[in-house]
């Protein structure tokens, strides 16, 4: 289980250096049939620093970590370490960060309003199943 100070600071991290996705668009099904609604939901974390980006994969234990070399439209020519996560586990992180966020907590209200919408009609489990699915309590 992530201890409180690490979710604080990895909130106040995330507030500074974050972003969050989140948006809704219509797909285009094939044959011309109607389209559907879809949502593309991700958070992530970039920068120079190798070690916090691996730091915050290791406290999450969620994400993927990348990197992603310097090309020649870059500013400071350096290479780019990238944390990122999308949906379910995007949802978890919300519900960490959620306490101790400012500057973003109106995305991560979203994320979890989204979600929080669908465990009504149980069509995503709940929070403590997925920490325990996932090992991390």
């Amino acid at each position: 289980m992530i201890r409180e100070s690490e979710a604080a600071y990895l909130a106040g991290l995330f507030d500074g250096e974050g972003n969050i996705q989140y948006k809704q668009y219509m797909r285009k099904r094939r044959n011309n049939e109607k389209a559907y609604p879809t949502w593309s939901i991700r958070m992530e974390v970039s920068m120079t620093d190798e070690s916090v980006i691996r730091y915050i994969h290791e406290v999450l234990r969620v994400g993927t970590v990348s990197k992603r070399p310097p090309h020649k439209t870059s500013m400071g020519k350096k290479m780019q370490w990238r944390w990122r996560c999308g949906f379910r586990d995007a949802y978890y992180v919300c519900c960490l960060f959620w306490p101790h966020s400012h500057v973003k907590l109106p995305q991560i209200q979203k994320i979890i309003d989204h979600y929080s919408a669908k465990i009504m009609n149980d069509k995503v489990v709940n929070l403590d199943d997925y920490r325990a699915a996932m090992s991390l309590e």
